[in-house]
């Protein structure tokens, strides 16, 4: 007897395609290691007979990945296998973090359109479970930030960059932003501190209401943020000290908390690593992103569910966005798009 014959028994080839993602900023985004006004970020495409899977990939530079070097990498590299639920076999750990998520998102686009079902159906969460998301506002001079919280207006969560300028005026850009802004308020100084400046800054600002203060000092000291935390009462949550599971463990009893970034941790099966690792090491959780599209924003979105904090705010700081994805309650709560896979939708 004949084995039934089905879409999954016909084997299509996996076919992927590469293109460039570009995408201009409302305004110029500044961070104490540079600024930028246009993204530049890498489109998958990944076709299975007649269904396609979108995945986006964030290189940085900073870890050795650019656009120029995803493309190459997948040029020389041929997918580790045809079948699209291959998972360990297509997501090899030799493939660069960044190139490595936009291929894993892409691949669960797509087996989630297979299945017909939402990524956080195939994952088993609750999508009404998702916390409100923080806006970013950038370095800037008074009146540009001013001018960036007027435009946010009751957004109920508000991350401000730091890490540029003298102790007393990154101390006066909070009290400012504070004196016009009742929300919640988080510090991201992106390495840009060293201790004695870290413990400075904290101690006056903490009087803020400060929930907490992103990887206040260069990664690579968990011993030094151990003595910033105690120093100060602020809570400390880690980025660049954080990339990957493994890197967990020697941050145990040095920090409050750690950001997930699918494009650090190698995409949705880095960062599901890392989540669990770190609730076994009883640390807090903000599911975070680059300056990303639609498409990476929205495949991050699906894990919110499971992390206490969200900083997902990409949709908010592009100034045009060729796809639609998440989107935002009135209170910055995140809403999970309801079509299969990311639930993406291309718009032009």
């Amino acid at each position: 007897m004949e084995a039934p014959t089905s879409p999954f028994n016909q084997m299509p080839a996996l076919e992927l395609s590469l293109s460039p993602l570009n995408l201009p900023l409302k305004h110029p985004f500044k961070i104490a290691r540079g600024e930028e006004s246009t993204t530049h970020g890498v489109l998958f495409r990944l076709r299975y007979g007649d269904i396609e899977g979108l995945g986006e990939a964030a290189p940085i530079g900073r870890y050795g990945e650019s656009a120029e070097s995803i493309a190459a990498y997948f040029s020389a590299h041929a997918l580790g296998s045809q079948d699209p639920f291959q998972l360990e076999r297509l997501l090899s750990a030799e493939i660069p973090p960044a190139a490595r998520a936009g291929l894993d998102i892409a691949l669960h686009d797509l087996i989630g359109k297979m299945l017909d079902k939402p990524l956080y159906a195939l994952l088993g969460l609750d999508p009404e479970r998702t916390p409100a998301t923080s806006f970013t506002i950038g370095i800037s001079d008074p009146q540009t930030t001013f001018e960036k919280l007027e435009e946010i207006g009751a957004h109920p969560v508000l991350k401000v960059k730091l890490g540029i300028g003298t102790p007393e005026e990154q101390i006066e850009t909070i009290a400012s932003v504070r004196e016009r802004y009742t929300g919640t308020i988080r510090v991201d100084a992106n390495e840009g501190w060293n201790v004695d400046s870290a413990i400075c800054i904290l101690r006056e600002i903490k009087r803020y209401d400060i929930e907490f203060c992103e990887q206040p000092i260069p990664a690579g000291a968990p011993e030094r943020l151990r003595a910033i935390r105690e120093s100060t009462r602020v809570p400390i949550v880690t980025d660049e000290d954080s990339l990957t599971a493994s890197d967990l463990p020697k941050l145990y009893e040095c920090v409050d908390g750690i950001n997930v970034k699918l494009a650090k941790c190698g995409g949705i099966r880095g960062a599901l690593a890392m989540i669990h690792t770190a609730r076994a090491l009883k640390f807090k959780i903000m599911l975070g992103s680059m300056v990303e599209s639609a498409i990476a924003a929205t495949a991050a979105a699906h894990l919110s569910p499971l992390v206490d904090w969200a900083d997902l705010d990409g949709p908010f700081l592009t100034a045009h966005d060729p796809f639609k994805g998440i989107t935002y309650d009135a209170r910055g709560k995140i809403v999970l798009p309801l079509g299969p896979g990311l639930g993406v939708i291309e718009t032009a």
